[in-house]
């Protein structure tokens, strides 16, 4: 039983950070109707920029309590890759908005391989390794169980970011125009919408979450490079499938799922038979599965399309 929520607590870890990331592809889908495959490596840009934001501001960060220190680097990295989130909308995306589907989706893929190389020119392509932000004691009074300060840091600051995303969908009127512009952007621009703007918002926000996830999954695993954002990033897309391409909350359950089950197959291979390896196609499995019983995802609805 010690063994089972061991692996269970490490899944949520890691599920909380694919979480984040799945989250950015289902509200661009749910705005847009396409899959921002460039969105992986803005987790990858925001574990470098907190790499290079503790390296800059390092007097400054040596003189705070480290909570503060955190918060500063995570907002900043935020910051960063909202505004590249929004550039690249406007440079990539929006002169293709009233194109086929499939010319959007030919770009992103170009965006993501431009971002990957131009990565490895300027950051090299060795691994660096990340600095530990978040003191890396473990928790005592938990029996066998081992869980370091790192991870419930980690698991708290995604839900508080979950929760503060749902809020803004919900609670503000930019939010109240995500969701009028995924219903039909038509009647949302003759309301007074402007869809560009929301459009962008949307690409910032979900960058900004991509970034936070990007320092959160380098704090766990302190060794990042400039590809670190391919599997993660097709993993949470995955997650996004699942839970309900296009629904926030199934996009958090989705990440979830996928780092639990990711987890346990890990843990438990010597006792199924698998090799530890695979647990990297388990969430393509579980992709193939969804498509074939539930195409609409676990939280998704049916959506019928006029021809």
């Amino acid at each position: 039983m010690s063994q089972f929520l061991q692996q269970l607590l490490n899944g949520l870890f890691l599920g909380s950070i694919y979480a984040l990331i799945a989250l950015g592809y289902t509200m661009v889908y749910g705005v847009l109707r396409f899959i921002n495959f460039a969105h992986g490596d803005i987790f990858m840009l925001g574990a470098f920029a907190g790499l290079y934001l503790n390296k800059l501001l390092a007097p400054l960060l040596v003189s705070l309590p480290w909570p503060v220190s955190v918060l500063i680097v995570l907002l900043l990295s935020m910051i960063i890759c909202a505004v590249l989130g929004i550039v690249i909308e406007l440079l990539a995306y929006r002169p293709l908005r009233d194109k086929p589907r499939l010319n959007v989706l030919i770009t992103a893929i170009g965006v993501s391989l431009f971002l990957e190389y131009t990565g490895q020119r300027v950051f090299g392509a060795t691994q660096q390794p990340f600095p530990a932000l978040i003191p890396p004691s473990r928790i005592g009074g938990l029996g066998d169980l081992t869980v370091t300060f790192t991870q419930v840091i980690v698991l708290v600051t995604a839900v508080v970011l979950l929760i503060s995303l749902r809020f803004v969908v919900m609670k503000t009127k930019m939010g109240l125009a995500m969701r009028a512009l995924s219903l039909n952007p038509t009647a949302s621009a003759l309301m007074g919408v402007n869809n560009s703007v929301v459009i962008s918002f949307t690409f910032g926000l979900g960058s900004a979450l991509a970034a936070a996830g990007g320092i959160l999954y380098a704090s766990l695993y302190p060794s990042i490079e400039p590809f670190m954002g391919v599997l993660p990033g097709l993993k949470a897309f995955v997650a996004a499938v699942l839970g309900g391409i296009g629904n926030i909350p199934g996009a958090a359950l989705g990440g979830l799922i996928i780092g639990v089950v990711e987890t346990l197959v890990a843990g438990y291979s010597t006792n199924i038979g698998v090799p530890s390896g695979y647990k990297e196609g388990v969430a393509f499995i579980i992709l193939i599965l969804i498509l074939l019983f539930k195409p609409s995802g676990l939280l998704g609805k049916v959506e019928r399309e006029k021809v």
